[in-house]
């Protein structure tokens, strides 16, 4: 359920089209459903703009079938994150149109078309290993209704790669920025731009990167403003807050 589906329930009732006790009906399950194994938030697009998506790692396939199915009756887009091949095979038959994001992970189940911000997102990231927390990031804002441009390889190690790329750090409304290694390519990006920078450490690195740890704090420590830093490999909390920016600017944009 989200806002325009919830105008509609009372735009029906004030036209007589639907009676109150029909209305109850649709709204029976809001804020929640217990399904036994989960408790599925219908009320999630109403108070944050977007359903609730699926985490699907620790879950069995018939678990996230049956959320999404829940989720489809009452929502617009869904998607199921780190979804492997077998899980995507599952939720094909679930509505007319269902993609999987192989790079990314996701499985997005569309039932609804989002027509996309005139501002955008810049996701960029500085080396091809970290594409995919980079894709993941991408994807999610997509779906969110945003407008995405990827920048790819763009580390610290060759900085004239990145310097070459001013123009689309400029007209971004606000970036995210994954690294690994060191992590300092989102401090030395936040020197370039007065956008808010989304940082995302990934894991990929040698032995004493600890498995992300290091350029964690390299992010955390960042030097130039306008840094925050999301958890270690989580494009899609990236992709989520960017979005939220980029609604704001956008709304602005327009107005």
């Amino acid at each position: 359920m989200n806002v325009n589906g919830l105008k509609g329930i009372l735009q029906q009732v004030a036209s007589g089209e639907k009676s109150v006790a029909q209305a109850l009906g649709s709204l029976k399950d809001l804020p929640y459903e217990n399904l036994g194994y989960a408790m599925v938030d219908h009320h999630r697009a109403l108070r944050s703009g977007h359903p609730e998506t699926i985490y699907s790692p620790g879950k069995t396939i018939d678990q996230i079938v049956g959320i999404a199915k829940r989720l489809l009756e009452k929502s617009g887009n869904i998607m199921a994150t780190r979804a492997d091949p077998p899980l995507y095979e599952a939720l094909k038959p679930l509505c007319n149109k269902v993609e999987y994001h192989k790079t990314a992970r996701i499985v997005v189940m569309n039932r609804t078309s989002t027509p996309a911000t005139q501002t955008s997102i810049l996701v960029m990231c500085a080396g091809t290993s970290d594409i995919p927390v980079a894709e993941e990031a991408a994807v999610t804002a997509e779906v969110m209704g945003n407008r995405v441009e990827r920048l790819t390889d763009v580390g610290v190690a060759g900085l004239h790669r990145l310097l070459a790329n001013r123009d689309k750090i400029d007209s971004a409304s606000v970036l995210v920025v994954v690294a690994g290694m060191d992590g300092a390519l989102p401090s030395v990006t936040a020197g370039l731009t007065d956008k808010p920078v989304i940082a995302v450490p990934t894991s990929v690195g040698y032995g004493a990167s600890f498995g992300g740890i290091a350029a964690l704090l390299t992010m955390l420590n960042s030097c130039a403003n306008g840094v925050t830093v999301v958890n270690i490999d989580n494009g899609y909390g990236a992709g989520y807050a960017a979005s939220l920016i980029n609604k704001i600017a956008d709304h602005g944009y327009k107005h």
